[in-house]
């Protein structure tokens, strides 16, 4: 008998027991529900979008594929699960291909950024992308364009979401173009003539960072807006920096952390939260002890330095990988947010994942791993959560009809 054949594989069996084992305490302990499975068509397809509620229920977000054009949507669910398509994208001075869903201001406009599409510009292909707003009235929606991006100092390609300040000024970021090539963070402030553009901060690509991320910017009490920028830096690994407004006009930039690369965090695509101490919180791509991703926390110091925490490395196994997405407290004080992969080994499809305080550590925990009955696949943006604590977000692929999904998860 071959006894070390006969070992491995009953080590192997143990190890897939021990794999479905905790899945299925995972699928017991998280209640996870499909609202809307997008066909691809008219109502949209690849929801690559976090999910936006206004007072009545409803989420907003946007496709990056599908409509009545074929070149997306923004779409509204209703509560009881029913979709309405309120703008489809024709390519033209409208845009195409928005990411990152909408914006939602006290009238119920929405406001939001197509990677392409718009008039004029210096870009080949598509266009150099919009700004665009949507206003209801008596049912329908209309469209209107605030800005079309040229492509020059401009910066051009937008592909994240908007906020608001208490002045009702807009901020944003695009990838691409700007002085160095290296994208910019810009505002759009409202003005008796119209909407003016502005740049606030154009990254060089060296230690500032390059390539904005595509997570929300943040936006503190005094008016200082906090990102992520994927590359760039002293290791070429992104950076967490602070925009400042000052009186004289143009905005202070600094920067307040320089990713190192494995074993420390590097390469963020998500944004960034704050604690009630005023600690940042925020997910990395790669990096880590594994160099499949991290969770990183920065505090702030008397010297004004700020200091790094990584709070957990992932592995790259059921666990999850790579992700992209900003996270969210809930009540408790526990982080959540989700992994593009990792998983099911079956398929590498992507987790929910929450991490628990406990002791001067952090514990992770897989509340769902997608890949099982067509429940979705590849989360990218954060998740969103209501007031009863139930967590709304979506994936650009999988689901019934293959074109991603909106889902839920509750207590």
């Amino acid at each position: 008998m071959n006894t070390p054949f006969f070992g491995n594989l009953l080590r192997k069996v143990q190890a897939a027991l021990t794999l479905a084992l905790v899945f299925s305490a995972v699928s017991q302990a998280a209640t996870y529900k499909k609202l809307y499975n997008f066909t691809g068509g008219t109502d949209g397809g690849d929801p690559s979008s976090r999910l936006t509620f206004d007072s009545a229920g409803n989420a907003y977000g946007t496709t990056a594929a599908g409509g009545a054009y074929g070149f997306g949507t923004v779409f509204m669910l209703t509560p009881s699960g029913q979709e309405q398509v309120i703008w489809s994208f024709t390519g033209g001075g409208d845009g195409l291909d928005p990411h990152g869903g909408v914006t939602l201001d006290s009238a119920g406009n929405l406001y939001g950024t197509a990677v392409a599409g718009g008039t004029g510009g210096f870009c080949a292909g598509d266009g150099c992308g919009v700004i665009y707003e949507l206003s209801p009235s008596g049912g329908t929606w209309t469209e209107t364009t605030l800005y079309s991006f040229r492509g020059l100092n401009d910066g051009f390609g937008p592909g994240t979401g908007l906020i608001f300040d208490s002045a009702g000024n807009l901020y944003g970021s695009a990838p691409d173009g700007g002085a160095h090539g290296a994208g910019v963070v810009f505002q759009l402030a409202p003005t008796p003539t119209g909407w003016h553009y502005k740049v606030i901060h154009t990254f060089t690509g060296g230690n500032d960072g390059a390539v904005g991320s595509l997570g929300l910017l943040l936006l503190d009490a005094d008016g200082n807006i906090y990102g992520t920028a994927e590359l760039g830096g002293a290791h070429g690994a992104g950076t967490v920096y602070e925009l400042s407004p000052t009186t004289r006009g143009p905005w202070s930039s600094k920067v307040l952390y320089q990713f190192n690369g494995t074993p420390d965090a590097a390469n963020p695509y998500g944004g960034l939260i704050f604690d009630a101490a005023g600690n940042l919180y925020g997910t990395t791509y790669y990096g880590g002890q594994n160099g499949m991703g991290a969770v990183f926390q920065l505090s702030p110091s008397l010297n004004g330095k700020w200091q790094e925490n990584l709070l957990y490395s992932f592995n790259g196994g059921m666990d999850g990988s790579a992700p992209t997405s900003t996270l969210v407290f809930n009540g408790a004080g526990v982080l959540y947010g989700t992994t593009t992969n990792g998983g099911r080994p079956s398929c590498d499809c992507g987790t929910i994942f929450k991490l628990t305080p406990s002791h001067g550590t952090w514990k992770e925990v897989v509340i769902h791993p997608f890949g099982l009955g067509k429940d979705g696949s590849y989360p990218n943006y954060e998740l969103t959560l209501d007031k009863a604590g139930n967590f709304y977000g979506t994936t650009p692929v999988g689901g019934s009809g293959g074109a991603g999904i909106v889902f839920t998860y509750g207590n």
